[in-house]
């Protein structure tokens, strides 16, 4: 059996808030707890040659367990859809202790996509990202926010973003890329986990050793 890409993913319940209200920036226009009413989705927006940024419905996930499920929902949202997380948690076979793979979230990436080859699994089984392996993970975001779709990555540990702030995820989560700047260089995150830190930029070489030992869903 593999172990690289089916590590537990269980965040803890400290610390996650779900509230409504409004959020700034260009990844969301409004966030709240799953109600069954869609969001406000922003319109995609082409910024020029090395940037771009698509429209998210963003949800706050419901519970501490449901990142993986929440994620699938927000990066399909880009795509006009609105997919009810319990129907998708039980595809993946969610559980308390998680979403156990991305291989479980890309079947249901591309099944709602309505290809089955719209989606890969891409693993970064090192404990640490090379060189090769980020310039694979920026090309491959650049590619499929082009393609209008966005990347769901399973990531674990500790990070910072590009305004300082820190995301810890020890336990293992599930995030969105919804954007890139600078060429891929700078990427836009959609995080489930809180809504009071939906969106927010990070590196590629931190995303991509945050990704390290886990694995990716793109085109």
């Amino acid at each position: 059996m593999r172990t690289d890409l089916i590590r537990k993913t269980a965040l803890t319940a400290a610390g996650l808030a779900f509230t409504g209200g409004a959020i700034a920036g260009p990844v969301t226009t409004a966030f709240a707890a799953p109600t069954g009413k869609p969001a406000t989705q922003t319109q995609t927006d082409r910024k020029g040659h090395g940037e771009r940024e698509l429209g998210v419905r963003y949800e706050a996930q419901p519970n501490f367990y449901y990142c993986g499920p929440a994620a699938t929902r927000n990066a399909l949202s880009v795509q006009g859809k609105n997919i009810n997380v319990d129907d998708m948690a039980k595809e993946m076979g969610t559980t308390e202790a998680g979403t156990n793979s991305i291989n479980d979230i890309t079947p249901v990436l591309n099944k709602e996509t309505g290809k089955t080859d719209a989606y890969r699994s891409v693993e970064i089984s090192t404990p640490d990202a090379d060189a090769k392996q980020t310039d694979t993970l920026r090309a491959d975001i650049v590619k499929t926010v082009d393609d209008s779709r966005a990347v769901v990555a399973n990531i674990a540990g500790t990070s910072t973003d590009t305004d300082g702030t820190t995301h810890s995820y020890e336990g293992g989560h599930y995030i969105s890329v919804v954007g890139y700047h600078d060429n891929g260089n700078t990427v836009t995150i959609a995080d489930s986990a809180d809504p009071n830190t939906a969106a927010y930029q990070i590196t590629v070489e931190h995303l991509a050793d945050w990704i390290a030992t886990r694995g990716y869903a793109t085109s």
